[in-house]
């Protein structure tokens, strides 16, 4: 389980992403931070037939992750 702190850093990233991804169609949810250090997320909507998600996840979801919570170390896509 995460730390609170965490966990309302890692949301408070995901808001700040939120409205780009829904403008296109999509969204983002939260599904876990294991160890305080491993974000799950799982892209929604138009993001799962996207064919840029893997960029989307890595250059926009986890680089604002990691500017409200520096100590998360890799963020994946369950779908």
């Amino acid at each position: 389980m995460a730390s609170q702190t965490i966990q309302q850093n890692v949301e408070k990233a995901l808001d700040e992403i939120r409205p780009f991804l829904q403008s296109d169609g999509g969204d983002i949810t939260l599904i876990e931070i294991v160890d305080d250090k491993h974000v799950k997320v799982r892209l929604e909507g138009a993001c799962t037939a996207c064919s840029v998600n893997q960029m989307t996840l890595s250059a926009g979801v986890e680089t604002t992750i990691k500017k409200y919570a520096p100590e998360i170390e890799t963020v994946v896509n369950v779908g």
